[in-house]
């Protein structure tokens, strides 16, 4: 997809982080913006904000993991826009308490993270492809997986199974697609570590999926290195910017970092080796990253 002005992005979780910056990245290319988000306060902000900059753009109030939610969604977007040319599957929660063993996580949080992180992915699929294919227009897709995805180990391992199969059904719609040869391309955006409030995302916890007790608390000492690690990650921006060159590239794969890539290869050589596996740790991975981007900078 090359040409933007004029047509319209729907991105989900725009009410922050990534998905606000991606909806000012494509603003700027003359795209008409559904801000999509569970914060219906924060999705007006960004909308107001866009429109204030001369952007045509639609706040709606949508949680992913409902999809007669997600269905108003396209049905108010083709509504008010005519078209949806860029659909950005992007919402996305991390339950906290992310490095335990995998036999503690309670079932609300297995549920919380596979309702967003995957059905959300997977409603957003079911609601606007049909509809894009019916526009015989060029168009795009991108999912906002994680490396999470495609790394392992015992850390996050909610929030990371979900990723994995997200990557697997972007995969799967690269692949419809191309066999239809259809005018739509694919991109599954596995970012690094980026300086989002993806890890305050309790406050969006539905109550219904609350775990007896609360929901778990992160040590402080984690708290402390995870404030440091995300202060100096990349910004949203720069993801943004990566995100519209891959959109332009029809690039599948996008990792906003190569920082991850031996963790990646180690999996995989395992894999194909019939080896057991040494993992390196998500959080190890993610200080390693930020004193790449450090080492970098300076």
């Amino acid at each position: 997809m090359i040409d933007f002005d004029g047509k319209t992005a729907v991105i989900t979780g725009a009410g922050s982080g990534m998905g606000e910056a991606m909806a000012w990245r494509f603003a700027r290319e003359g795209m008409k913006i559904v801000v999509a988000d569970i914060d219906a306060a924060a999705a007006k902000r960004v909308s107001d904000a866009l429109q204030a900059g001369g952007h045509r753009a639609l706040p709606v109030r949508c949680d992913v993991a409902s999809p007669e939610e997600v269905e108003a969604l396209a049905v108010t977007s083709f509504e008010t826009f005519g078209s949806v040319d860029l659909l950005c599957n992007n919402a996305g929660i991390v339950p906290s308490g992310r490095f335990r063993p995998v036999w503690e996580y309670p079932l609300e949080d297995w549920k919380w993270s596979f309702d967003v992180n995957l059905m959300g992915v997977a409603h957003g699929l079911r609601s606007f492809v049909p509809r894009m294919l019916a526009q015989g227009t060029e168009g795009h897709i991108v999912t906002t997986a994680s490396v999470a995805g495609l790394v392992s180990g015992s850390g996050s391992a909610v929030y990371s199974a979900a990723k994995f199969a997200a990557v697997r059904i972007t995969e799967a719609l690269y692949a419809s697609l191309q066999e239809l040869g259809a005018p739509i391309g694919v991109t599954v955006l596995c970012p690094g570590l980026v300086n989002t409030k993806i890890y305050q995302s309790e406050r969006n916890r539905p109550q219904e999926l609350r775990p007896d007790g609360g929901a778990a608390e992160e040590t402080e000492e984690l708290k402390a290195i995870a404030a440091n690690l995300y202060a100096g990650a990349i910004s949203p921006a720069d993801v943004a910017e990566q995100v519209i060159g891959a959109v332009r590239a029809n690039q599948l794969y996008l990792l906003t970092t190569d920082k991850f890539d031996e963790a990646i290869e180690t999996r995989m050589r395992a894999i194909l080796d019939r080896a057991n596996p040494t993992f390196a740790g998500l959080l190890e991975l993610s200080k390693r990253d930020l004193r790449n981007e450090g080492e970098k900078a300076a």
